[in-house]
């Protein structure tokens, strides 16, 4: 049996307010300009794919294109 058979659908899980930023970052937005709140939960997204970080000195941050919220 393969694995897809088993597994219809592969999703991320996201929390609410991990979904809410991802809807800010349609466009790319600097790190800086985002709340440290919004930074820290922006930082645990990078770890999981969500988001795509461009840049070291004040990087970029825009959502993943595979993820659809």
């Amino acid at each position: 049996m393969k694995i897809s058979e088993l597994v219809d659908n592969f999703e991320i899980w996201t929390t609410n307010e991990e979904a809410e930023i991802l809807k800010k970052l349609t466009r790319p937005v600097k790190l800086s300009t985002l709340s440290e709140h919004e930074q820290f939960k922006v930082e645990a997204m990078i770890r999981k794919s969500l988001v795509t970080k461009i840049g070291m000195e004040n990087p970029t941050v825009v959502a993943n294109e595979k993820i659809k919220t």
